[in-house]
């Protein structure tokens, strides 16, 4: 691991102060330390949030719940407010299946960390090319690539497990600065990079993620994930589903998906498919299919374009309360 100067601030206003083009903010750290280690990361300075009181809790109001950056997902597993209203979050904080996980990984490290693509983890940079610039994914190893937004020329996808809840649930995610706050959707904060220097994120050097806010509403909302195993795995595929309701019929609907693209993937098709229609299997299949319309899988991922359909219906089932 490359030297480094470590910060321990205990106020916001520090930690900005601290950040810069060359700093690297450590919460929980399940992702930052290895990238370190394996110098995929080699920042000059680390910056520890996780002494600063602000930027944790859960806090509930009115009109939204506030989720602080350096909340872990046992936190969010286990409030009330989140399970009651926000259960496409819990679902998705859930299916993060291993223990030591859950209670180090954070929100904030959860929406910052960097994709899991072999190629990018094994040096051949974020865009996954060889020396010559030629593209290593779409005849290589694909299998766990994305199916969606996959054109080039990124081809991994979105490690996020709470991005896909957080778009379709409208949350606003709020950055700091040493010029001051600003706050961004959760659908505009993933990028989808066009060169190995971007980042997934829209997240400015000098800037840190503070908190999470989801509006409240009274709609109906579910995650699904399919697995390889339920032991400690990625998501092959996964679905968020919002539906606000008139009486039995949808009136609107949002689906996104999940380990799929190279940001988490807002199905419109889908929901298109749902407007005005009661949710049945029959309903929830061809919601599924037309999510899923537009797919162009790689060489070796086409299974994928399945198991999506199959999370997205499942999710619709469960958001809505009804049996297969």
């Amino acid at each position: 691991m490359q030297p480094f100067e470590y910060a321990n601030p205990t106020t916001v206003k520090e930690a900005v102060g601290l950040l810069g083009n060359d700093a690297a903010v450590l919460a929980g750290g399940t992702d930052l330390i290895s990238m370190m280690k394996e110098y995929l990361a080699t920042p000059s300075r680390v910056v520890n949030i996780k002494n600063i009181k602000e930027l944790g809790g859960i806090k509930n109001s009115k009109n939204e719940l506030r989720i602080g950056a350096t909340v872990t997902f046992d936190e969010l597993m286990d409030n009330a407010e989140v399970r009651k209203s926000f259960p496409a979050l819990a679902d998705a904080a859930r299916g993060v299946a291993s223990p030591q996980i859950r209670n180090m990984g954070t929100v904030g490290g959860d929406l910052c960390q960097r994709p899991r693509c072999w190629y990018y983890r094994g040096g051949f940079g974020l865009l996954a090319k060889d020396a010559s610039g030629k593209a290593l994914v779409p005849n290589g190893e694909n299998k766990y690539h994305a199916i969606l937004g996959n054109d080039g020329p990124a081809y991994f996808v979105s490690p996020s497990s709470l991005g896909p809840a957080l778009i379709a649930l409208g949350a606003k995610i709020k950055l700091m600065s040493s010029s001051g706050a600003r706050e961004v959707t959760a659908d505009k904060f993933f990028l989808t990079p066009t060169s190995d220097t971007m980042r997934e994120t829209d997240i400015k050097p000098g800037e840190l993620l503070t908190e999470v806010l989801i509006p409240h509403s009274n709609a109906k909302n579910a995650t699904y994930e399919v697995r390889q195993k339920e032991a400690l795995d990625w998501p092959l595929a996964a679905a968020s589903v919002v539906l606000t309701m008139n009486g039995n019929s949808v009136s609107s609907a949002r689906v996104v998906l999940g380990a799929v693209a190279p940001t988490p993937w807002a199905a419109t098709a889908a929901d298109k498919a749902l407007a005005g229609k009661s949710i049945t299997p029959e309903v929830a299949e061809q919601a599924a299919k037309a999510a899923l319309a537009d797919a162009k899988p790689l060489s070796q991922n086409a299974y994928k374009v399945q198991l999506a359909r199959v999370a997205v219906k499942r999710a619709l089932l469960q958001a809505a309360g009804v049996k297969a």
